[in-house]
């Protein structure tokens, strides 16, 4: 048949040049290889970011802190850590932290703030204190000058304490008495002299145990004391003895304090030299004086402990060189002259961030010290930048809440985990704060943002700044010689081979494609590391086959490039091989050649895990005439397998159908459709136009070549909007004529928004270069009917109706046809009702007149009624019968008529 003049024109117009397909790069332009590409610029393509960014550092206030909001794979970090980087090398480097013994409050450890570099030094100073400490200590403690000491002090406390004894017993000779020494217990006693042998000493012992008992009995002389004056002098000197004892106890704590006096001179005398020296080299330092002079009086007051070792506290540590009780524990060094710290922390729990204290258990007990506290990410980070995935803080219990804090505070507070979460716990240190001043930069994807805004009230105070990381560039030249730049940075950075012109130009254009967008070009380092890898692989196996391989340098190709593409649309093209074995096999029902009515190709995309392919779906749509007005049924939404987007496109595409066809007549119909073979959730309005497509044409009656497929998303007045994985729909519809055999009149149907987004296949190209496949750019759905049927759409007569070989003339003629139906349908109806009821009402009549004739009959045969009154009677009730028919038979006279 021939065409219709009017789908000629609009084939011809909508027809999309092979030029237009695809953009290629051109390789001239690009430097010879990667070797020799321009220096790399830093923030290429994210200016808006890092000018973010750049905002949050110069500015000295809390909460001024960055969220880096972009999709995983951009390369944030990366970009952000080397920005960093040069900014830190030209900061200040921060003072160093370290913790130390209080010996005030030892719950309480001091944390001491140093220059630069000086921690390690403190730390080396004291260790050499201890050791040099402990040495010299122990000279002196073992000298014969210490022991002449100790000896003299000994001596004359012992020469004091014999000196009072005889003094006390030359007071008892006075009363006969002498002192003398139970063997028993060594007590001392007063007994007469002539009891001083052994026996008499201890029949004295025993006289003056029973002494109490003595005295409550009668008076009875004993051989040891014969009157009451001789007990009482021995009392009095019982008494005189207790008094010197005390006395011998303060001359004994006399010769201690001397002794501990000794000790003290002795270890300030040899002390004192060692410090000298630390505290002139820490003489601006007025903490680290403080403390030395703290540790010297320590250990000048504990010589002995440290000299005998027979403290745990003054014994060296496990894996230490000094004492728990002197370590210097280093929380940040920092090497002097080196710029702020940048750190990122991989694994950002709350111990991990803010630090803890460490404990260790011996023999049941649990116990810890100053060098137990660990440092966190804050800790390395302080007075330098801290960046941290978004995603992984929050996975950890109570890490964002102390990463709040800390940040509000600007001051890291150690606190046990323990009692946060069980508000129980063992004993621990609670460490002086240390004073913080940090950036810090989450990462994270732009929904994640929106979550903690919505979801974290205080979010929004403590990170006031977001740095937004765009996904792509425009194409331009410019932008291609820095994204080869960043390919150099790369392959340098990986030691990969270089990559030619044509490899590069190769790259570009899958970059494009990446993007979607012809005018465009992806940032995403991850698939551009991948691929440069991958591309690297094969040129390093070509070159170990090469034959020529020690003459020719190994570099890569735009064929090495393409086989590492083809290889990892392989890789993730399980899903899409199986599809294709269905439509093989004929289980998956898909025409591309002939016509059917109210069935459309639909060009549809699927998507999992990294990977994404276009395939075609049949689209039907069923008619029930005069049922309904106008009602739509969206199978796949009723089912819940539709998404939102998709019932809105449904909802948009049935409003432009009430208000194209409501004003010429009733829209006097139902239809439903679904997506055949489907089984999966389908969401978007990208198959709205095809949608349109199906039922206008079930309302119709008219096929649609089968030849074409088609998607779009539409308006409600009818014009044609941009879909997105249109390079992987048409490839899709593309590989199934393909598979079917090439017809030479196939071709798909896309929104001519997306023309700037083809990218599309090279053999997709030849085959449309040699008129086997065809590629159309609709504006409205008009055009796309037309495409898609042949048919003129909305032609318009001299009466200004629709012309009757239109699809919309047909349309309305098939709805005028459906209401006159109905209407013959019902008047058939109404006819057979009213005969019906006519009839009834006539066989009532009938019943009733028998009725009436058997009454009158019975009446005259009892001879109670004269029969020609009986007569006129009946002949009455006939004539009122009929009078009520013939009412009857008026009132339906217009039903006669028509």
């Amino acid at each position: 048949m021939t065409p219709h003049p009017v789908f000629a024109e609009t084939k011809q117009r909508c027809l999309i040049d092979t030029k237009q397909l695809k953009r290629y790069t051109q390789a001239k332009p690009l430097p010879n290889d990667t070797r020799s590409a321009p220096p790399l610029d830093i923030g290429f393509g994210q200016q808006r970011a890092l000018k973010a960014l750049q905002t949050a550092i110069d500015i000295d206030a809390s909460g001024y802190h960055v969220f880096a909001a972009g999709e995983n794979g951009l390369g944030k970090r990366t970009i952000i850590s080397r920005l960093l980087q040069q900014i830190a090398a030209k900061d200040p480097t921060p003072n160093d932290w370290v913790y130390v013994h209080n010996f005030a409050d030892p719950r309480t450890p001091l944390s001491l703030r140093l220059p630069a570099g000086q921690a390690k030094q403190l730390q080396q100073q004291v260790n050499s204190l201890w050791l040099q400490a402990k040495k010299r200590l122990s000279q002196r403690f073992r000298s014969d000058y210490y022991q002449s000491q100790i000896e003299a002090i000994k001596n004359a406390a012992h020469e004091k304490e014999s000196h009072a004894y005889e003094a006390l017993n030359a007071e008892g000779k006075q009363y006969d008495l002498a002192l003398s020494f139970r063997a028993s217990d060594n007590k001392a006693v007063f007994v007469h002299p002539s009891q001083l042998s052994a026996d008499a000493e201890s029949r004295a012992a025993d006289a003056e145990e029973n002494e109490p008992n003595q005295q409550n009995k009668p008076n009875k002389p004993t051989q040891t004391e014969n009157n009451k004056g001789h007990f009482t002098h021995k009392n009095h000197m019982q008494k005189r003895f207790n008094q010197l004892t005390i006395a011998l106890e303060q001359l004994e704590d006399e010769a201690n304090d001397t002794i501990e006096t000794l000790h003290r001179d002795i270890a300030q005398r040899a002390l004192q030299p060692l410090f000298t020296e630390v505290r002139e080299q820490f003489a601006s330092q007025q903490v680290v004086l403080d403390y030395l002079q703290a540790l010297l009086n320590d250990m000048v007051a504990h010589a002995p402990h440290i000299v005998n070792g027979d403290d745990e506290e003054f014994v060296t540590a496990l894996l230490a060189t000094t004492p728990s009780r002197y370590a210097v524990n280093v929380m940040v060094n920092h090497q002097p002259d080196s710029g702020a710290p940048v750190i990122f922390e991989d694994l950002p729990t709350h111990l991990n961030l803010l630090g803890h204290v460490e404990q260790v258990t011996q023999l049941g007990t649990v116990t810890t010290d100053v060098s137990m506290i660990r440092a966190g990410a804050l800790h390395r980070a302080n007075g330098g930048y801290l960046l941290l995935e978004a995603s992984h803080l929050l996975e950890h219990p109570y890490a964002w809440q102390g990463l709040k804090r800390a940040l509000q505070s600007r001051k890291i507070k150690l606190s046990s985990l323990e009692q946060m979460l069980t508000l129980t716990g063992s004993l621990s240190l609670a460490p002086v704060p240390i004073d913080l001043d940090v950036k810090v930069i989450l990462l994270g994807e732009a929904d994640l943002y929106y979550e903690l805004l919505e979801l974290e009230p205080e979010f929004d105070a403590v990170f006031k700044v977001r740095a937004d990381f765009h996904d792509d560039v425009i194409r331009s030249q410019e932008h291609e010689l820095a994204l080869v730049a960043k390919m150099a940075d790369i392959i340098d950075h990986a030691n990969l081979y270089p990559f030619d012109s044509r490899a590069q130009a190769a790259l570009l254009e899958h970059l494009s494609l990446q993007a979607e967008d012809q005018n465009r070009l992806s940032l995403h380092s991850d698939s551009l590391i991948k691929l440069l890898h991958e591309s690297h692989r094969h040129a390093r196996l070509d070159h170990k086959t090469s034959t020529q391989q020690n003459t020719n340098e190994a570099i890569v190709s735009a064929q090495h490039v393409e086989q590492a593409i083809s290889d990892m649309d392989e890789r993730s093209g399980y899903l899409r091989d199986l599809y294709w074995d269905e439509l093989k096999n004929g289980q998956q029902l898909i025409q591309t050649k002939g016509v059917a009515v109210g069935q459309v190709n639909a060009l549809t995309v699927v998507s999992y895990a990294d990977s994404e392919f276009g395939m075609p779906a049949r689209l039907t749509a069923v008619i029930q005439p005069n049922i309904g007005a106008g009602d739509i049924l969206d199978i796949e939404r009723d089912v819940d397998l539709g998404g939102s987007l998709h019932a809105k496109g449904m909802l948009i595409m049935t409003s432009y159908l009430r208000a194209l066809f409501s004003q010429h007549h009733a829209l006097n119909f139902s239809a439903s459709l679904a997506f055949e073979q489907s089984y999966a959730h389908i969401d978007g309005d990208s198959a709205t136009v095809s949608e349109a497509c199906a039922l206008l044409s079930a309302l119709a009656d008219v096929p649609i070549n089968q030849a074409f497929a088609i998607t779009g998303s539409m308006n409600q007045l009818g014009e044609v909007q941009a879909v997105g994985g249109i390079n992987a729909k048409i490839a899709g519809f593309f590989d199934a004529c393909r598979e079917q055999a090439l017809t030479g009149e196939q071709g798909v149907v896309i929104p001519m928004a997306n023309i700037n987004q083809l990218m599309l296949r090279d053999d997709i190209i030849k085959a449309v270069e040699a008129g086997s496949f065809y590629v159309y750019g609709v504006r409205t759905i008009n055009e796309a009917l037309t495409l898609m049927t042949g048919l003129p759409i909305d032609t318009l007569n001299k009466k200004g109706h629709y012309h009757k070989d239109t699809l919309f003339g047909k349309i309305l003629r098939r709805l005028i046809s459906w209401d006159e139906s109905q209407a013959a349908d019902e008047l058939i109806e109404d006819k057979k009702a009213d005969k019906k009821a006519k009839k009834k009402r006539k066989a009532k009549r009938q019943k009733k007149t028998d009725k009436r004739r058997d009454e009158l009959s019975k009446k005259r045969d009892s001879g109670n009624t004269n029969p020609r009154q009986a007569k006129d009677d009946l002949e009455h009730n006939d004539n009122e019968d009929s009078d009520v028919y013939d009412s009857h038979d008026i009132s339906d006279e217009p039903y006669e008529t028509d």
